[in-house]
């Protein structure tokens, strides 16, 4: 059952992406869970920068039944040039990780754990490795890792998942993956009895991206109980599909709401779930542009910076997008011409005199500052977040 993985593509046009996070750097002194939903290139990723390790991908039902039936094997079955293990899907056998931990405890082997969904551990005692293991998230494609190969008003029609972004038919593409993720990892966790309850309440979800969420509304809408709306939103959540965006509360001249506002964590996914597509252009752009904008910045912070992303929204009815740490707020306008209204609370903000810097990322051809406030092309924006300098 020794499975060592060799160079493998799924289609010779698709370009070779190198991603930012560096997964062999991050192993060379400590074991790592790696999460991200499917298909942001996980798999891909390891057989591309850990060459001649040894794997075992939980996906393969011969593997999946041999572990399941002795754990121990993968003990048996280590020589000592074996310092890095990998175990892919980790979710479909916790049990492993007791062997796991045996094995980092004995014999010093740093693990790569991957998977889609952290829920299935954290349930029902299982052996979290007790901190010998830290958590890294692997996002769908970013500006910084498609270079040339960014294109905003593609990104907007088809998201980031990298298998799409290069597809013949991402849309087809896209139905097929919301179908088979949706039923193969939320559906399969076992909570969630009734699917047409859960159906409906996904496209209501769905049309909520990027707002403060009414629990009560989706409720009613989806028809569906309360609490139980409460739950399939942690659902989410732990499968990483939905991204939970905490309010900004240090500000004293206006006093801040305390809920949150929530995400779903790929263009491409949310367009099919609410049944439309995003163009430049259209009245959608701008949740589209938003979204996008969330993206990178969870990316950044994730991979880089290691900082709190927040939102600031007054009882009032100002409203910022994002505050990156405690230093600088963004607001997202897919405009190509921003007005002094566009700006009206990046400036309220501003009175607070709490942060460094007050950016309106745009799709305007050039900076300029309109009362102290920067407005920046996009590309210019995230060509400067990538390098640092808004850290």
């Amino acid at each position: 059952m020794t499975i060592y993985m060799s160079y493998r593509t799924d289609t010779e046009s698709k370009p070779y992406i190198e991603r930012t996070l560096d997964i062999s750097a991050l192993l060379r002194k400590k074991s790592y869970f790696l999460f991200g939903p499917r298909q942001t290139g996980k798999t891909f990723l390891i057989r591309h920068t850990m060459k001649n390790v040894r794997i075992y991908d939980l996906l393969d039902t011969s593997i999946y039944l041999a572990l399941s039936q002795n754990p121990g094997r993968i003990a048996q079955e280590l020589t000592s040039r074996d310092r890095i293990v990998v175990i892919d899907e980790i979710q479909r056998l916790p049990v492993l990780l007791n062997e796991v931990h045996r094995l980092i405890e004995e014999l010093n082997i740093r693990f790569l754990l991957t998977g889609s969904s952290a829920r299935k551990l954290r349930r029902g005692g299982v052996n979290l490795l007790g901190g010998r293991a830290r958590t890294k998230y692997l996002h769908p494609l970013t500006y910084k890792e498609l270079k040339g190969h960014f294109d905003l008003n593609r990104v907007m029609k088809r998201g980031l998942l990298p298998s799409i972004y290069f597809s013949d038919d991402p849309r087809a593409d896209l139905h097929a993956y919301t179908g088979s993720y949706f039923q193969q990892e939320i559906v399969a966790e076992g909570v969630i009895r009734n699917i047409p309850a859960f159906s409906r309440f996904l496209r209501v979800a769905a049309l909520c991206n990027s707002t403060i969420v009414n629990f009560t509304s989706i409720s009613n809408d989806a028809q569906v109980a309360r609490t139980t709306v409460y739950e399939y939103f942690e659902i989410l959540k732990d499968t990483l599909v939905l991204h939970e965006l905490s309010s900004w509360r240090k500000t004293s001249k206006r006093k801040p709401i305390a809920s949150s506002k929530f995400y779903f964590f790929d263009i491409g996914v949310v367009s099919i779930l609410q049944g439309r597509e995003f163009r430049q252009g259209t009245p959608e752009s701008g949740e589209a542009f938003e979204t996008y904008l969330m993206h990178e910045l969870v990316s950044y912070c994730d991979y880089l910076s290691g900082e709190p992303l927040s939102y600031w929204r007054s009882t009032s009815g100002y409203e910022v997008d994002f505050i990156l740490g405690d230093h600088t707020a963004i607001e997202a306008k897919a405009k190509e011409n921003i007005s002094i209204q566009d700006i009206k609370s990046l400036k309220a903000l501003a009175e607070e005199k709490s942060l460094k810097r007050f950016l309106c990322v745009s799709l305007e051809p050039r900076m300029r500052k309109i009362d102290g406030i920067v407005v920046l092309p996009y590309r210019e924006f995230l060509e400067a977040l990538w390098t640092g300098e808004y850290s």
